[in-house]
């Protein structure tokens, strides 16, 4: 099953609580935050006050991606806050089996990221300690980049690499998917499309963008020969 998370990154900040509650309603199946540090990346954005927040507005569960340095330092408080999901990027944790260890024993599920010009060889070793495992399609900071195609046959190899394990791991593809490339990523072996500015934008309603990107992907499954 192809499970759509909306990032609420591309959102007005000003209305996040209703730009979660519009997702909810559209019927995706979690809500991403990004949460950036001004170091990691370029931007600046969230931090566990809002996941506090928007945590008594939906029921869906509240994925916090962290896109920041030292990440290790605030696990426990988005934990605490209502996060339901903790993915660290490989890039940020010198230490990722300890970060990823700690994250389980918080209660939470418990991710792993990696940017385009990261190798798959840097979290091999870690596989089997994820509930997901998040492939960047755009270099990470900013909503509503252009997707990087050249991410299609890295995704195709993390997938191999896992079925090869026997795990059940679940890839996530985070950057520039919208009705168009999220076929593709399918293709290669997502299952979790996480989508911001093809979600929320002014050519569309949310529901009908969920729609759309539901009906691109209809029937998209891991294949057997994969």
């Amino acid at each position: 099953m192809i499970l759509i998370e909306a990032s609420i990154l591309s959102t007005d900040f000003a209305r996040l609580g209703e730009a979660a509650q519009r997702a909810e309603e559209a019927g995706v199946d979690l809500i991403q935050i990004d949460v950036m540090d001004g170091r990691f990346v370029p931007n600046i954005t969230f931090g566990a006050g809002l996941v506090a927040a928007l945590r008594p507005l939906v029921s869906l569960p509240l994925g916090v991606h962290l896109m920041i340095v030292e990440p290790e330092r605030h696990l426990e408080a988005f934990a605490e806050a209502g996060a339901d999901r903790l993915i660290v990027h490989q890039e940020t944790c010198p230490h990722i089996h300890r970060t990823l260890q700690t994250i389980r024993e918080l209660g939470v599920e418990r991710g792993v990221s990696i940017n385009p010009g990261t190798p798959l060889s840097a979290i091999e070793e870690v596989l089997e300690l994820t509930d997901v495992v998040q492939a960047m399609t755009v270099n990470p900071g900013w909503g509503g980049q252009a997707f990087l195609h050249g991410q299609l046959e890295k995704i195709l190899r993390l997938r191999r690499m896992l079925d090869e394990r026997g795990l059940d791991v679940p890839i996530a593809v985070d950057g520039g998917i919208d009705p168009t490339t999220a076929p593709l990523v399918v293709e290669a072996g997502a299952r979790l499309l996480i989508a911001g500015s093809s979600l929320y934008n002014e050519r569309a309603s949310v529901a009908e963008n969920v729609a759309a990107l539901r009906a691109s992907v209809a029937g998209g499954e891991i294949k057997s020969d994969r």
